[in-house]
């Protein structure tokens, strides 16, 4: 069922000649991301997250001690915007920012042992969300096939 939003959304499109952007790969790739991102947002709503957060705390879990430039960098989040999601993984108790040993000016990260039970607790719900967008494209096979086209654009 539409809501009033997407009904508007749908009559004004119904009025548009849309044909130039039918096949532009950047306004497809675009509308994709906005899709998989509200799911993202809808399944996490109640914890408060952002896909950022989520992979940020994956990244962080899975890399202990790496400094903040390194994770901002591979994320491509900008820094202003990456030290504002660490102030709020911080502020959750989820993540915590330590002086590196080896230079006292570096800020590295850590998950805490909150964020691994967190990261525990809603690692299965993100499963599901990954699952909806596969289904979405047909399978495994299309989403390996997907994935792999799109690394292809940034790699």
């Amino acid at each position: 069922m539409l809501d009033d939003g997407q009904n508007l959304t749908h009559e004004i499109s119904a009025k548009i000649d849309f044909s130039p952007m039918e096949e532009a790969v950047g306004y497809r790739l675009r509308r994709a991301q906005l899709a998989v991102y509200q799911d993202f947002t809808e399944t996490f709503e109640k914890e408060e997250l952002r896909p950022a957060d989520f992979a940020v705390l994956m990244l962080v879990s899975k890399n202990p001690g790496l400094k903040q430039s390194e994770v901002a960098e591979v994320l491509g989040i900008q820094r202003a915007n990456f030290v504002a999601i660490i102030d709020g993984l911080e502020k959750k108790g989820v993540a915590e920012r330590r002086k590196s040993d080896t230079d006292r000016r570096v800020q590295s990260l850590y998950i805490t042992d909150k964020g691994r039970a967190y990261l525990d607790e809603i690692t299965p719900i993100w499963r599901k969300h990954d699952e909806r967008q596969m289904e979405r494209l047909g399978g495994p096979a299309a989403r390996d096939q997907l994935i792999s086209l799109l690394k292809r654009l940034y790699d």
